[in-house]
């Protein structure tokens, strides 16, 4: 039989406790909460993986949270909710895109306020949206510019061959 020696146990249980506190600590700073305010709604033609949960940003600050998607069934377009922080008031012409966060982050919804006096109500819609651009959808609008006959890129004239 093996007797363990009690440093050990002690040691084990230190790390166990620091590792805690680290994830305690890593929950808090990174504001995983759920923010809450008052609803808004916003439709596109495409969402691009954007998740329930998933960030409303302003200037790259945190002021909201998709709280629910769903396809409209006579449009057949993605309407998707986010609850806005209540001491953001947008303005009537905001403007939602969504966008990805770097090449292999998530997506999140961007709001770009406008300079309109009027301001969205809590169960309001934001009317001016930018649907999801894939960089699949870049790659091949790239590949059809360059291949188009009538693209933008000039030859260059033919000279006739010497006689």
């Amino acid at each position: 039989m093996t007797r363990r020696n009690p440093i050990e146990t002690v040691l084990g249980a230190v790390v166990l406790v620091i590792a805690a506190m680290f994830l305690v600590f890593a929950y808090s700073a990174s504001d995983l909460r759920a923010v809450t305010g008052y609803d808004v709604t916003a439709t596109f033609l495409k969402v691009g993986g954007l998740e329930r949960g998933s960030d409303v940003r302003i200037s790259g600050i945190n002021v909201g949270t998709v709280t629910n998607q769903r396809l409209d069934p006579q449009t057949f377009e993605a309407k998707v909710t986010m609850s806005i922080s209540p001491d953001v008031q947008l303005p009537a012409d905001t403007t939602a895109a969504i966008v990805s966060d770097g090449l292999l982050g998530g997506k999140y919804i961007n709001l770009v306020p406008g300079q309109a006096p009027e301001r969205i109500a809590a169960g309001g819609a934001i009317s001016r949206t930018r649907d999801f651009q894939s960089l699949e959808d870049l790659v091949g609008e790239i590949i059809f510019l360059a291949t188009n006959s009538g693209g933008a890129v000039p030859t260059a004239p033919t000279m006739p061959a010497p006689e």
